[in-house]
C-alpha cells in the first residue's frame, strides 16, 4: 500500500464520524461543461457553490448554480435554457430538495414550456423510477443511483475498405451512505479500429488515453476504462477526495495546466472553499514510462504534488495560483516524498531543502465574465525560470512555457443558443520535459496538459448552436504547427525523451525542427433520444502536411453513433 493511500485510510478513520452530507462529482464531459459555463456567464456572476477553474464539479454545487437562478428571477433564459436547467437538475436530483423546487413559479414552471423532463413522481417499478438512472434506491442510510453505459458507432474511412466501429459496455454506481460517505465507481470495457491519425497518435505514446491496450485484430484495440473514488466532508469547508480518475484545470477545452488527456490516476485530492477562496491539494501517484523493477515487471511510480489557489477578486473576475513538483524515488528505493505533503509549503523551497532536481512548475489562470454575454479566460505555465535567459532574445531552451488565451461568447450575435468559442494554445520546445520519465510531465506515456506535449501552436473555433432541447449541433475547426523531430534528433516536442539531448542551448524556436501543418474540421450533430440516450451523426475532414518532404496525409471520415450515459469521444488533435 502506498503511503499516501495510508494517509488517507487515516484521515477516513480519523474524520468518518464527523463528516457531514457529501456529493459525488459529475464526470468530465465537455459537452455537459459548457452548459454549466453557459448558465454562469448568463447569470453575469460567478456562483458560490464552485469554482469553474477546477474541475470535476460537485453535483451539489451545479444544483445550487440553478437554484441562484431560479431565485434571482433576472437572468435572461431561452425557452432552452429552461429546459437545460431542469435536465441539470435530472442529473443530480438527490440534491434538489422539496423547497427548492418552490422556490419561486419560474423554478415550477420549467415543465409546461416543454422541458426535456417531467417533474418526477413516485412510480411503483423496479427500474426508471426517474429518467436519469435505470435503477435508483433511496433510504435513510443509502441513496444509490445505478447506470448501464454504452458508446457505439461506426463509420467510413477515406482510402481504406476497412469499416471504423467501436463498441464499449459498463456500468456506472454513484451514491451516499449514511449521507456522510460519497462514492462513485465506473468500468467499461472497449475495442474498436479508429481512425488512421488516432492509430499514429496512439503508436506514438503506446495507449489510447487509459492505460493498457491489447492489439485486436490488425487495426483494433481491445481496452478497458476504469474510475472509482470515495469522497467525505471532515469540516464543512473541507471536501475531502480519494480514488482513481482524473482532474482538469482551467476554462478552456485545453488545459496547459492539467488536462484529462493522460489515464486516470491514483490521487489525494483537498478542497478547502472559504468564501470566495478555494484551495485544492492533489497528491497523485502516477506511471513511469520508462523503467521496470524487480522480476514481476512492476512499472515504476512517479507522484506529483500540486497546489492551486483560486479567488474571486470579484463577482466576475476570478485568478487561480498553481504550483507543482513532479519526482520519482525509485532509484533510491523510497516511496512518496513525505516532505511534499506539507499543504500549504512553498514546494520549490522543499526540493532545494532536499537537494533534489525534482520538476517544478508554477503556473497562473484567469476567468473574466464580461456583460452576461461572454467569458475571457487564459493560462501560462512555466517550467523553467532563468531571469538572465527568459527576457532575452537568445532562444535560451530554459526559456520554456506553456499559455493559453480564449473566449465564449453565448447567444451570439442575438442568436439564441448559439455559442461561439475560441482559444489559442502554444508551448515552447522541451516545456514539460525533463531527464527521465520519473520528473517529466506525463503519466502512462501521456501528456499530462495539452495532447501534442510541446513545441507547437494552436487556433482552435468552436460552434455550439443548441438548436431544440434535443438537438444540438457542434462544429470544431483546428490549425496547428508544431515541430517534429526528424534525423534522430530531440526538438523539443516529444516529453518523453530526455532535454540533456536537445540540439541547441540558445537559437530555439517554437515549431522548431520539421514544421507539420495540421487542419481539422469537425461537424457532429447530436439527438437526444431520451435522458443521456443520443444518436450522433458525424463527418469529419483532416490534413496533415509537411511541406519539406512533401508528406500529406487527408482523412475524411463519417460515422453515425448511439451513445448512453458516456461522454463523447473528442480525439481532436
Amino acid at each position: 500500500m502506498t503511503r499516501i493511500g495510508m494517509i488517507c485510510g487515516f484521515l477516513i478513520i480519523l474524520a468518518i464520524s464527523n463528516s457531514l452530507g457529501q456529493s459525488t462529482f459529475i464526470p468530465l464531459n465537455d459537452d455537459y461543461y459548457h452548459l454549466i459555463d453557459r448558465l454562469e456567464i448568463k447569470r453575469g456572476k460567478f456562483t458560490e457553490g464552485f469554482h469553474t477553474n477546477m474541475k470535476p464539479f460537485e453535483r451539489r454545487a451545479v444544483v445550487a448554480l440553478t437554484d441562484s437562478i431560479a431565485q434571482e428571477g433576472s437572468v435572461g433564459l431561452t425557452y432552452v435554457d429552461r429546459t437545460t436547467i431542469e435536465y441539470l437538475r435530472q442529473d443530480s436530483r438527490e440534491w434538489v430538495t422539496s423547497s427548492t423546487l418552490a422556490l419561486d413559479s419560474a423554478a415550477l414552471s420549467l415543465s409546461r414550456v416543454g422541458s426535456i423532463t417531467k417533474p418526477p413522481r413516485p412510480k411503483r417499478r423496479t427500474f426508471f423510477n426517474y429518467p436519469a438512472d435505470l435503477y435508483s434506491l433511496q433510504t435513510d442510510d443509502v441513496d444509490l443511483h445505478v447506470n448501464f453505459t454504452t458508446n457505439n458507432y461506426v463509420g467510413k474511412e477515406n482510402n481504406t475498405d476497412q469499416a471504423l466501429w467501436f463498441t464499449g459496455r459498463g456500468v456506472e454506481i454513484r451514491g451516499m451512505i449514511n449521507q456522510k460517505l460519497g462514492f462513485y465507481t465506473y468500468v467499461s470495457d472497449n475495442q474498436g479500429i479508429f481512425p488512421k491519425y488516432v492509430r499514429n497518435y496512439i503508436g506514438r505514446y503506446g495507449t489510447p488515453g487509459e492505460g493498457l491496450a491489447k492489439p485486436l485484430g490488425g487495426k483494433g484495440l481491445d481496452f478497458l476504462s476504469a474510475r472509482g473514488y470515495i469522497t467525505f466532508r471532515p469540516l464543512k469547508s473541507i471536501n475531502v477526495q480519494f480514488g482513481h480518475d482524473r482532474n482538469f484545470v482551467g476554462s478552456g477545452y485545453r488545459s496547459m495546466i492539467l488536462s484529462d488527456n493522460s489515464s486516470p490516476y491514483l490521487f489525494l485530492r483537498i478542497d478547502t472553499h472559504l468564501g470566495k477562496f478555494l484551495y485544492t491539494n492533489l497528491w497523485s501517484s502516477m506511471i513511469n514510462h520508462q523503467n521496470f523493477r524487480g522480476r514481476d515487471l512492476l512499472r515504476a511510480k512517479k507522484y506529483t504534488a500540486m497546489h492551486h489557489l483560486s479567488v474571486n477578486l470579484s463577482d466576475r473576475f476570478n485568478i487561480g495560483i498553481f504550483e507543482a513538483e513532479v519526482f520519482s524515488r525509485d532509484s533510491t528505493g523510497g516511496g512518496y516524498d513525505l516532505n511534499y505533503l506539507n499543504p500549504i509549503i512553498f514546494y520549490r523551497f522543499v526540493e532545494s531543502y532536499l537537494g533534489s532536481e525534482d520538476n517544478a512548475f508554477l503556473g497562473v489562470d484567469f476567468r473574466w465574465l464580461v456583460a452576461r454575454r461572454a467569458s475571457i479566460y487564459g493560462q501560462f505555465m512555466m517550467d523553467e525560470f532563468l531571469t538572465k535567459y527568459y527576457f532575452s532574445n537568445r532562444g535560451s531552451w530554459t526559456k520554456k512555457y506553456g499559455a493559453q488565451l480564449g473566449f465564449k461568447y453565448v447567444d451570439a450575435f442575438g442568436i439564441a443558443n448559439l455559442d461561439l468559442q475560441g482559444e489559442y494554445n502554444v508551448a515552447r520546445p522541451y516545456t514539460y520535459t525533463h531527464r527521465d520519465g520519473g520528473r517529466d510531465y506525463t503519466h502512462f506515456r501521456q501528456p499530462l496538459a495539452h495532447p501534442l506535449g510541446a513545441n507547437f501552436r494552436e487556433f482552435l473555433g468552436i460552434l455550439r448552436y443548441k438548436i431544440t432541447p434535443r438537438l444540438t449541433a457542434y462544429g470544431t475547426l483546428m490549425w496547428t504547427k508544431q515541430g517534429v523531430d526528424y534525423d534522430g534528433n530531440n526538438w523539443g516536442g516529444n516529453l518523453l525523451l530526455d532535454y540533456e539531448t536537445r540540439v541547441s542551448d540558445f537559437g530555439n524556436r517554437i515549431a522548431q525542427g520539421v514544421p507539420l501543418y495540421t487542419r481539422f474540421a469537425d461537424l457532429r450533430v447530436s439527438y437526444m433520444l431520451f435522458h443521456n440516450l443520443f444518436i450522433e451523426g458525424r463527418l469529419l475532414s483532416r490534413r496533415e502536411e509537411t511541406p519539406r518532404y512533401k508528406i500529406q496525409q487527408k482523412t475524411r471520415l463519417s460515422s453515425i453513433a448511439l451513445r448512453y450515459n458516456m461522454p463523447y469521444r473528442q480525439q481532436t488533435f
